[in-house]
């Protein structure tokens, strides 16, 4: 029975893996900022996340235990759903796309619940402003955390501004402001995320063609 579940457990494993490596070396070597680019469009810039995925915040300390329990149980929803597509036989395909999007939830997942208790320094809600506040230096690894549980910050570094410019002064709202492409910066499983919803859109057609199979195989109803 094991063997029908080797896709979705490979891909967390490794994707887990890869996405913790990273985003630990790059926490306990470097201070927050750019660390290098390789050109001007491939930058790697660390920054800390306290809300969504690509750099978008959830508002202040109680977004932030909602977003992490949100992400919880949308883990769970989706460990259950893998469960049930590969009990339904579907493609290998699709059940790899969604180990990759849950995969990616469980990175962040980890962030927020873990780095909080385990590093001496990060991106911190300050109360009094309502607002999370950088810090100085470079983290190290200690018993006694900056944050509890739930809101540890999720680390990010990968950074591809590929074009900059200024929309036309005639579009609409934006007209003459500036614009950047790409501009959130993202980690590995955001990057996880991302590519199983593409796979699942690009093959939508090809996961769905034993569905379609199984209903043209259906006798047909005799006409009264």
């Amino acid at each position: 029975m094991l063997k029908h579940y080797k896709i979705p457990l490979l891909t967390v494993f490794f994707i887990l893996l890869i996405d913790q490596f990273i985003k630990i070396y790059i926490k306990l070597n470097y201070p927050l900022g750019e660390v290098g680019r390789l050109s001007d469009w491939c930058i790697i810039h660390f920054t800390e996340n306290p809300g969504m995925a690509f750099g978008f915040e959830f508002g202040g300390e109680i977004g932030k235990l909602g977003l992490s329990i949100f992400r919880i149980l949308a883990c769970i929803a989706g460990a259950f759903y893998i469960r049930y597509i590969i009990k339904k036989e579907e493609h290998p395909g699709f059940v790899f796309s969604v180990s990759l999007i849950l995969a990616g939830a469980l990175g962040n997942i980890f962030d927020s619940a873990f780095y909080g208790l385990f590093f001496d320094r990060g991106t911190s809600l300050n109360l009094d402003f309502n607002e999370y506040m950088p810090y100085d230096g470079i983290a190290q690894l200690t018993s006694k955390g900056y944050a509890k549980s739930m809101f540890g910050c999720v680390v990010d570094m990968f950074y591809f501004p590929m074009m900059n410019g200024h929309f036309p002064s005639w579009f609409p709202i934006w007209g003459g402001e500036e614009f950047q492409f790409f501009r959130p910066i993202f980690n590995f499983a955001d990057a996880s995320i991302s590519i199983g919803v593409f796979i699942i859109i690009l093959f939508q057609k090809k996961f769905t063609k034993k569905e379609e199979l199984i209903e043209s195989d259906l006798p047909l109803e005799k006409a009264d």
